[in-house]
């Protein structure tokens, strides 16, 4: 059990360790959601703590954590004062938005280890 104001611990252990080591494979050009990040890491359904392992990274690491979108396929870093430059990143890879969209069943990126892993399409 947790005092009030202390972070809960890690659910799956090594589960930040799990989340860069992915996020340094995606290709250039590629992208991934925080939910199948999340999935392959170990921990469905921690898209949010997948997305807070992201956040420690921006403007101080060389890994592509541009990479990761949420999975409507949106830059989710806008209201962290990033989102502008997450784009223009992106895009410099050769990843386009329409009406802030990237198309995910174009540039999603699932390892060749876990081809089986992405469901069907929702939409």
């Amino acid at each position: 059990m947790t005092s009030p104001g202390m972070t809960t611990p890690d659910p799956t252990p090594g589960f930040r360790e799990r989340v860069l080591a992915l996020v340094a494979r995606i290709p250039e050009g590629r992208v991934m959601t925080y939910g199948q990040l999340a999935l392959l890491a170990g921990n469905p359904g921690a898209a949010r703590q997948a997305g807070f392992v992201l956040n420690s990274l921006v403007g101080g690491s060389d890994l592509p954590w541009q990479r990761v979108i949420n999975a409507q396929g949106r830059v989710s870093t806008h209201k962290v004062g990033f989102g502008d430059m997450q784009e223009r990143l992106l895009m410099a890879e050769g990843v386009e938005f329409r009406d802030g969209r990237c198309d995910l069943a174009a540039r999603q990126w699932w390892p060749d280890e876990d081809r089986a892993a992405p469901p069907a399409p929702l939409l």
